[in-house]
């Protein structure tokens, strides 16, 4: 999207935003603090300003503003830093509850004028967004959400040089590596028990150790827990040099000490410095994690979660050869499996039907089956109903032998019953144990997922969820095939289109691309697969925009547009469709 003509506002200073002139107007001359306290300009002199574009229904700003609160805390006590929290929440009563947990200033959200141009000016796409500017109106950094997430206060100044030095430094620190740099600091240098007994880091030197990255409160790690204390336990009464230190990623102490009390291993402190320190270190992007550390100090592995999860103590000692072992057995599994070794566990042989109806799984066999990750309090999940409905019932309508099963991550019966309600197909009974099975199967890790099983059992998709979203029904029966040669008639669609343009409604070259989903800047329609895009203004043209009917041709098929409306969370952003 473009800015929407709201032209660079500058105060002379080679090009820097004027903070006076985009922050207020003619009829406000201040900002508010969650207290109703109003703040005149000249607060902001001489300081770096953070502009934090954020919502509360937006459950990744949710996670960062703790964060971003405790750095702001920090870089008060001795640098000039301000932040300004631009709300896009779309009520008074939402803006002010999570204001009030914040200790800067904000726009009022009365003044929802000026809130929509510092949206278009910064070319917000997806929040939580951090713009920060130097006490000149300049911009350091678009990626302040990043910036902070990785180096917290220790960013600070914010600038590239300064960023490109915390790299040199922890570039460095790996070549260096060993369990003392990793597990030390100025302040401590030990790990605790679950006693209180403080233990020497010098002491698990020359042992392989598990760092296990962990929320105690998180369910996925509470089931991966028994399966890592057996492991340990084998591997320690075997009289393997081996060791675990966890790294708790807690808040709640109380939360983290009552599960440590349960655990044979040691841990750093909760809240340790260290600890986020390792999670920028080793790059965390899921949960459970355990790196593992060789005895001479350097990283074996990046994540052994999985093999511990699937393998147990037979995936130690984790080297290069043990893996490829496991990928033999895991290789002779996926060319094994069937339906019925998916699905059918014990007296478990069935799935359910509206009214309660079990269906066998024998009846199944010979179909392709979606298995459809979801649950109802997942925003992506009721977003992406819509579109996998459809898709359904377009497949179903052809005659093709062909089914859904929901596997459902619900947190209860009535939750389940009413989103279950709104689907068409089959589902596994809520709290049915072939879930976590399942889960782990196909290693989801985030939900909504869709895994496509094929007519003889075989899995021929993990990605049918983006399948679907791209090519509707149209993408069945989800094969590499099927999709290379939708592939294929897109890039015949585009043949006799220039690759580059330019357009009287932007400022820039239009160049041809790819693009999964847009709103076209210039009909303001969705658009799909090929737009005429500005990536350094992210401004998208829909081709029959750009080149005319003629030119482009209607674009894609009614019945191939997506479903999903308004903002979508994913992962650690909140995106505009």
């Amino acid at each position: 999207m473009e800015s929407n003509g709201v032209a660079e506002v500058t105060n002379g200073n080679g090009g820097g935003y004027d903070l006076t002139s985009i922050l207020f107007s003619a009829e406000r001359d201040y900002l508010v603090r969650s207290n109703g306290d109003q703040v005149k300009p000249d607060s902001l002199e001489g300081k770096t300003v953070g502009l934090y574009f954020s919502a509360s229904w937006c459950g990744p700003c949710q996670r960062f503003t703790p964060i971003l609160v405790e750095v702001y805390n920090e870089l008060q006590k001795h640098h000039n830093f301000e932040i300004v929290f631009v709300s896009g929440d779309e009520d008074k009563e939402s803006y002010d509850a999570y204001f009030s947990k914040m200790p800067w200033f904000a726009i009022p959200f009365s003044d929802s004028e000026t809130r929509e141009q510092l949206d278009a000016l910064f070319v917000v796409s997806g929040i939580p967004h951090l713009v920060i500017l130097d006490k000149d109106g300049k911009v350091l950094t678009n990626e302040g959400v990043e910036v902070i997430q990785e180096y917290e206060d220790e960013a600070y100044p914010f600038s590239s040089e300064h960023i490109g030095k915390l790299k040199e430094q922890e570039a460095a620190a790996k070549a260096n590596q060993s369990l003392k740099t990793l597990l030390v600091s100025k302040s401590r240098d030990y790990v605790i028990s679950a006693d209180g007994k403080k233990v020497p880091v010098a002491e698990l030197e020359g042992k392989t150790i598990g760092l296990y990255f962990v929320l105690a409160t998180y369910n996925g790690c509470l089931a991966f827990n028994p399966k890592l204390i057996e492991a340990y336990k084998y591997l320690r009464e075997e009289g393997e040099n081996f060791e675990i230190v966890m790294i708790p990623l807690d808040d709640d102490e109380p939360s983290f000490q009552e599960e440590f009390a349960s655990l044979p291993w040691f841990s750093l402190p909760v809240k340790d410095k260290f600890c986020s320190k390792l999670v920028r270190y080793f790059e965390l992007n899921s949960l459970p994690t355990v790196v593992v550390i060789g005895p001479d100090g350097k990283t074996l592995h990046s994540n052994v979660a999985e093999a511990i999860e699937e393998h147990g103590m037979k995936a130690y000692p984790f080297t290069a050869e043990k893996y490829a072992e496991l990928e033999e057995i895991e290789k002779a599994k996926r060319e094994a499996q069937t339906l019925e070794s998916i699905l059918v566990s014990e007296d478990c042989d069935f799935v359910l039907g509206k009214d309660g109806i079990k269906v066998p799984v024998s009846d199944l066999v010979g179909r392709t089956v979606l298995l459809y990750f979801s649950a109802h309090w997942c925003p992506p999940c009721r977003a992406f109903l819509p579109a996998l409905v459809q898709a359904y019932k377009d497949i179903k309508g052809k005659g093709e032998a062909f089914e859904v099963i929901f596997i459902s991550s619900d947190r209860d019966q009535a939750s389940f019953d009413e989103f279950f309600s709104k689907m068409p197909w089959l589902a596994l009974p809520f709290g049915d144990k072939r879930k976590q099975a399942l889960s782990s199967l196909f290693k989801v890790r985030g939900i909504p997922m869709v895994v496509a099983i094929g007519p003889t059992g075989k899995t021929v998709s993990t990605d049918a969820r983006e399948q679907i979203m791209s090519h509707g029904a149209g993408a069945y029966p989800f094969t590499v095939e099927r999709i290379k040669e939708i592939e294929a008639t897109y890039d015949e669609m585009a043949e006799g289109w220039p690759e580059k343009v330019e357009h009287a409604s932007h400022h820039h070259e239009l160049v041809l691309t790819k693009r999964q989903f847009f709103n076209c800047d210039g009909c303001s329609e969705e658009g799909r697969i090929w737009s005429y895009y500005c990536d350094e203004c992210d401004f998208d043209l829909h081709p029959k925009c750009a080149l005319g009917n003629e030119g482009a041709g209607g674009g894609v098929a009614d019945e191939d547009k997506a479903t999903a409306q308004g903002w979508i969370c994913d992962g650690d952003r909140c995106y505009k469709e």
